[in-house]
Order: structure tokens, then sequence, then C-alpha cells
């Protein structure tokens, strides 16, 4: 280490001692094998959450060391007077602030900017509380920096049905005033989406054979898909039958199975009905679409035959294997291009929705918002450094201490950040108390500790609020 610093012992070994500020912004010099700690989770501790979120820069829920010190050394190059750590003080004197440097200066100028908008223009602090207005207030603007564009940031009818129509499709985001918003990346794929599938429906409007009944083969395509299977057994059945005359009984079904039926309550709906055949099994007998049909399937077949048959070959009561086999034949090539549909996310937008959208003057109908969006990132990480600096001179040397070293447990003048609570319990009081967030799990590793442990779930009376908790 090149800087020599002071320790205490505690717990069993030695842990280090911030005595002056100078020992504390040089935390990167100290060993990790001299850490007590080298992670610490921003859920569960009694500590400002929101500090704990600025910490964690990479938003996996957890404080690792290098976090921590890159913390300290941000903070550190913005402050004039590193005591000012040992303080932890509640406002942060504009004074304090390091101007010496190009981000100094614009944070100090950001600080003031921040106090004038809540009317402290004469202050000569900040602190959290204004920090944290200044922010709330910030991402309430149409505009906060934040790359989200909500529907109430449009400037036209046009533009907010727009977003409504990405967010019903391929989602949105949140935005920081809370509402919910679109990304350029998620306009891109919804236009990327708009293109396949207007893409994919122009090849089938350009090509008769796809679509021989024009819009209503759509209707035909989907009633015949309904019926598909339990023709296809029909005519199997009629072939069967006609290899073998002794099969016709069999394929028919057998009486006793009739006579099950028969003693109890039927609805057509019921599935022992609909396993028996569409019609009555003989030798290549043609399917009759309405009279002589299985009551379960005869909507379906009506449906089929007034939707396929009767456009595709005219008005027939029954259909032969071969005009099955025909009106397959000239609805399959339908089915095959909609097995390859493309960008079916945005289909539900309605086909006339969707060739409007097929524009250029559509997928650039929201790049002026997005431009004031993106202009207003630099107020924005301002606002956001102001507000760190103020929580990080409050609060680092104080999370430092219950995470380099263990300095606030060990001399119990206050609670340390992981101690939730005391729990009274049979006469006893328990000051070693942490929140758990799976108690079996922590369970597991519990006789490590060579101490008696107790789990209890509790409840806050005056929110409702419920945790798990585990004391020594």
């Amino acid at each position: 280490m090149a800087r020599a610093f002071s320790f205490f012992r505690a717990g069993g070994f030695d842990q280090v001692q911030f005595e002056t500020g100078a020992d504390f912004v040089a935390l990167g010099e100290l060993d990790w094998k001299l850490w007590v700690a080298l992670a610490s989770p921003t859920k569960g501790l009694v500590f400002d959450t929101r500090t704990l979120e600025l910490i964690d820069g990479d938003g996996d829920g957890r404080i690792h060391a290098n976090e921590l010190v890159a913390a300290v050394k941000w903070a550190a190059s913005l402050i004039k007077n590193h005591d000012d750590f040992l303080k932890s003080p509640e406002t942060l004197a504009l004074s304090a602030i390091n101007d010496a440097s190009d981000e100094g200066r614009l944070l100090l100028a950001s600080a003031k900017q921040v106090l004038a908008g809540l009317g402290k223009a004469d202050a000569t602090s900040i602190s959290v509380t204004d920090s944290a207005e200044a922010v709330k207030a910030f991402h309430g603007l149409p505009f906060n920096g934040d790359g989200v564009v909500p529907p109430e940031s449009a400037k036209s009818a046009e533009q907010k049905t727009l977003i409504d129509d990405i967010i019903a499709t391929v989602g949105g985001a949140d935005d920081k005033s809370g509402k919910k918003g679109v990304t350029i990346d998620q306009v891109k794929a919804f236009f990327a989406a708009v293109d396949e599938y207007v893409g994919w429906l122009s090849k089938g409007e350009a090509d008769a054979a796809l679509m021989p009944l024009k819009q209503d083969t759509i209707g035909a395509w989907e009633a015949l898909s309904a019926v598909r299977a339990k023709v296809d057994d029909y005519f199997a059945r009629t072939r069967l039958a006609a290899f073998d005359a002794r099969a016709a009984a069999a394929l028919n079904r057998e009486e006793k199975e009739y006579l099950a039926l028969a003693a109890k309550d039927l609805t057509i709906t019921d599935d022992e009905i609909k396993s028996f055949p569409l019609s009555r099994i003989e030798a290549n007998r043609a399917l009759p679409l309405s009279e002589g049909v299985n009551p379960a399937w005869a909507a379906a077949l009506t449906a089929f035959s007034d939707k396929a048959v009767r456009p595709l070959l005219g008005d027939t009561a029954t259909l032969t294997e071969t005009q099955w086999a025909d009106v397959k034949g000239r609805l399959d090539a339908f089915g095959a291009w909609q097995t390859s549909k493309v960008g079916a996310v945005v289909e539900k937008l309605g086909v006339d929705r969707l060739k409007a959208l097929h524009t250029d003057a559509q997928k650039a109908l929201l790049d002026p918002l997005f431009a004031e969006e993106k202009a207003q990132e630099p107020t924005a990480n301002s606002i956001v450094s102001v507000e760190k600096l103020v929580r990080y001179v409050r609060d680092l040397f104080k999370f430092a201490n219950n995470f380099v070293n263990f300095r606030e447990f060990y001399e119990r003048k206050t609670p340390a950040v992981f101690q939730v609570g005391t729990l009274f319990l049979d006469q006893r009081q328990a000051e070693l108390v942490l929140r758990v967030e799976d108690a079996g799990k922590h369970a597991t590793v519990a006789p490590l500790s060579r101490g008696y442990l107790v789990y209890a779930d509790v409840t806050r009376p005056s929110s409702g609020e419920k945790f798990s908790i585990v004391a020594a």
C-alpha cells in the first residue's frame, strides 16, 4: 500500500480506521484482503436506498468493493476539503465544491440552477431534499433525458396514436416520470415488423393462386382447418370399408357404445359424441354436409360448406373424396403462405393501419420528439450528478464504516446498517438482527455460525409490510 493506514482490533481481527479525510479518499489503495466485506446488498439495509442505488454502478442489486472505490474517487475529485466526508453533513455548502475542473464548474453551476428552480437562488448550500425534489420535478417534465418518450409528450394526435400502437404491440419502457413510453430501439423494432408484415401481405395479394377467394380466403381456410382432421378421418374410414365390407360395423362404432351414451344426459358438445365419425360409414360414400351428420360437428361442417365448398365448387349437398382433395389443394397454398407470416406482432393493428404506417413519413414521425429528449440528456446528467455528490458526501463515510470495516457494529454507539432492529424473546434481547430473503436457504449455512439463531416473519402494523429476519 502506498498509504500507511491505522487499524483497530475488533471481532478478532485488525480493521482499518479512517482517521482523516485523506485516509478515507485513499480507500482504493487499501488491499482488499483487509476489507471486512467485499459486497453488500442494496436492499434490506437500514440505509438510504437511493444512495445505495447510485453506488451500485452496474445495477445488479449488489455493491461490490470496486463500486465503492469508484464512488469515493469520483466524489473526492469534486470536494475541496476531504475531511468533509467524515462529518457526513446533511447539506453541502456550495463553497465546498471543487470548481478547479470542468466537471466541478459544471456541477457547481448545476447546483445553483437546481436551487434557483426551487426558488432558493440565494442559498449557499444544497441538501439531499433539495436535490431529490429537483430530480423528481425534472423527471416529471415531458422530456427528461432518459431516452423514453411517453404518449403524453406527443405534440400531435398522430404522434400519440403511433406511440400507443408501439406500446400495444412491441411493448414499451418505463419513463422516469412513472409513465409508460417508447425508446428508439422499440420504434425501430416496430417499423421493422410493419415492413415485414406488409411485405408478406403484398406477396399474398399479388398472387391470385394464394387467395382464390380474395379476402374471403381467410375465412375459408379457417373453416377448412377446423374440420380437416375429421374429414380426413371420414374418407379414410370409407376407403377401409370399401376394402373389406366386414370392417364397416366396427368403423361405425358398435351398438353398445351408443347404448352407453344413451344411459346418461347428453349435450352435442360431449367429447364422446365428437369422437364418433362425421357421418355413417359406407364404402366410398360421399360426405353429407348437412343432413345425417354427427351433431357435434354440424355447425363446423355448415361453416365449411358456406365459406369454402360452395364458393369453390358451387352449390352441393355432399362432398366426394375427389372434391375434398380439390378444396384442400386450392387452399393449401394459402395455408403455406400463412405459416410463413412475419411481423405478426403488429397484425392486431389491422391491414389498413399497417399499410398507412408503411411510409417513410411515418417512420420519421417521432424523430422530433426523440431529438428533444436527447437534448435534455446533459441537463439530466448534471442534475443527477448534483444529487449524487450531495448524497455521497453525507453517506459514503458511514457506509464505509459498515462495509470496509464494521466500526459502527463493534463500537455499539449506533446500530450497524445491516441491523434492522432488536428482537425481544423469552426474556432475552437480541440486537444482531438481519433481514433474510430466503430463510430456508439461509438456514442451510446457519450451523457455521456456531450460535443460536432464531428465524421469524414480521409484519409492520402501520403499513402491512412483511419481511423475514434472523436474530443471533
